[in-house]
């Protein structure tokens, strides 16, 4: 895998965790100095950002897998000739 894509992947982990981290730390201690409705807000904003951070490497390794099927395919077809 290009290198490039294996730091996005790992990047995009780390922003999950950390913002899964978040959601937690404001679903717990977010009620002694946030209104509840605000503390609701903020946790889904923070576990949807979550969800998205680990949903996108997968996207990733998906379309990355197809890009290689459909250059192997290309390589063992031959172009005809003219």
């Amino acid at each position: 895998m290009d290198e490039r894509i294996r730091k996005r992947i790992v990047m995009f982990y780390l922003a999950g965790v950390i913002n899964a981290a978040l959601g937690v730390y404001v679903l717990l201690n977010g009620a002694a100095f946030l209104p509840p409705d605000k503390v609701t807000l903020l946790t889904f904003f923070f576990f949807a950002f979550a969800a998205v951070d680990f949903y996108f490497p997968q996207a990733l390794k998906k379309k990355w897998r197809q890009d290689q099927e459909k250059a192997a395919q290309g390589r063992t077809e031959q172009p005809p000739k003219a």
